[in-house]
């Protein structure tokens, strides 16, 4: 006979974001509206085509690790690290010799590829034997997960997931079925990313993604808004902890929500330009994974980056995917406070959700100013709404077709 799949619920929340760095100061930009898009200041961007950005700022790594390990551990990394000790510490379990080896972690993360340029610079100038030793350990894409995990002494699945812009919700759908499947009792899943660097923003700059409204960088970020001209790149992370449910309950533990479903889908049609029939794909998935039919769904954090293309897209899947119940979806893009995460977006736009219908609210799209008539959906504008939220829906479309969504639901 088949066996029977776990449930598995949210007990924990960390966050680190342009909007605060643990998950109360988060909650609380998401319920003001806060905006976390500046001038870049982690480097001098006079020079650069875009020179704005959505940085994590006054944060402290020795207030979650040792001053030598931090030196050798890249900015991605750390933030994944303060995530994920907030998520563990906020779910209340204690890891000991007894569950080390039914816990985990599965990270989302591009790494540090687009910083590799001062390393390479050196091996030029100053020859093989002066490289630093320690590049794979501290810019690996695989130290997101592995140093979170060796920190706390977890020797469950330990696990990085890259599918461009969808690798956040991509890594929680991950986790959600090892712990369906019984290859682990708790895990803490989501995103990271640091890829605010001259490299990233020159690159992205020219392909024409980002926004160069490098004059007026509150405004710049504007989902679903007429006057949009890119996205704005972000930073940080933002971890879960799922259990099951059978878990959970045992050790008594508080319940944000269920994760009752994840879909994937692959646009398989351009490198860059998003397909809205991939992404209803996606959405249908994610809904009928988790047993519930489009007028569930009390709120969607949409993908809504802010480029002309991504946010006419995603209006054109959704009605797609939901049909008459379109019209009648509350949705909002907290990228427009927070900029786009990267791979690190799906992991905080998750806390975003569960934060929403944990605290029963829907977060703003700030700098809605001009309805464009190509995005003709119940856009949150500027100020959040107060409202019951049962059901809610994350979407994560990556550049290139990788498509991730999710849906939390209330747990009874």
């Amino acid at each position: 006979m088949p066996r029977e799949l776990n449930r598995v619920v949210v007990t924990g929340l960390g966050a680190v974001t342009p909007i605060g760095n643990t998950t109360a100061e988060f909650l609380e930009g998401l319920r003001t509206g806060r905006n976390g898009i500046h001038r870049v200041q982690g480097f001098d961007p006079t020079d650069l085509l875009v020179q704005i950005a959505g940085e994590v700022r006054d944060f402290d790594i020795e207030q979650y690790l040792d001053r030598k390990v931090a030196r050798r551990t890249g900015r991605f990394s750390q933030f994944a690290l303060a995530a994920g000790l907030q998520a563990l510490e906020d779910s209340g379990l204690e890891i000991t010799d007894e569950n080390r080896d039914d816990v985990g972690v599965v990270m989302a993360t591009a790494g540090d590829a687009f910083n590799m340029g001062p390393e390479w610079e050196v091996y030029l100038n100053r020859g093989s034997r002066n490289v630093d030793p320690f590049i794979v350990t501290r810019m690996g894409q695989h130290m997101g997960s592995g140093r979170l995990g060796r920190q706390i002494g977890v020797r469950g699945p330990n696990t990085t997931i890259n599918t461009a812009c969808a690798s956040g919700t991509d890594a929680l759908g991950h986790a959600l079925n090892l712990l369906r499947l019984g290859q682990a009792k708790a895990l803490l899943a989501g995103g990271s990313d640091a890829m605010v660097t001259p490299l990233s923003l020159s690159s992205m700059g020219r392909l024409g993604a980002l926004s160069k409204n490098n004059e007026d960088p509150e405004h710049a970020s504007r989902p679903f808004d007429a006057d949009r001209d890119g996205f704005v790149m972000g930073e940080g992370a933002g971890v879960v902890m799922l259990e099951t449910e059978e878990h959970a309950k045992a050790r008594g533990a508080r319940i944000y929500c269920e994760v009752a479903g994840v879909g994937w889908s692959f646009d398989s049609t351009d490198d860059a330009a998003p397909d809205p029939e991939g992404q209803a794909l996606v959405m249908k998935r994610a809904m009928a994974d988790a047993g519930v039919v489009p007028e569930d769904i009390d709120y969607l954090n949409a993908h809504g980056t802010s480029t002309p293309y991504n946010d006419r897209t995603e209006t054109q899947a959704v009605k797609l995917a939901f049909g008459e119940a379109a019209g009648k979806l509350r949705i909002s893009s907290t990228k427009s406070m927070t900029g786009h995460l990267i791979a690190g977006a799906g992991g905080v736009e998750a806390v975003a959700s569960i934060l929403a219908l944990h605290h029963s609210f829907v977060p703003p799209t700030i700098n809605y100013v001009t309805p464009d008539p190509e995005c003709d959906l119940d856009i949150t504008p500027n100020t959040a709404v107060e409202t019951t939220v049962n059901v809610a829906m994350s979407n994560s479309f990556g550049m290139g077709g990788q498509n991730a969504c999710a849906v939390f639901r209330r747990y009874a």
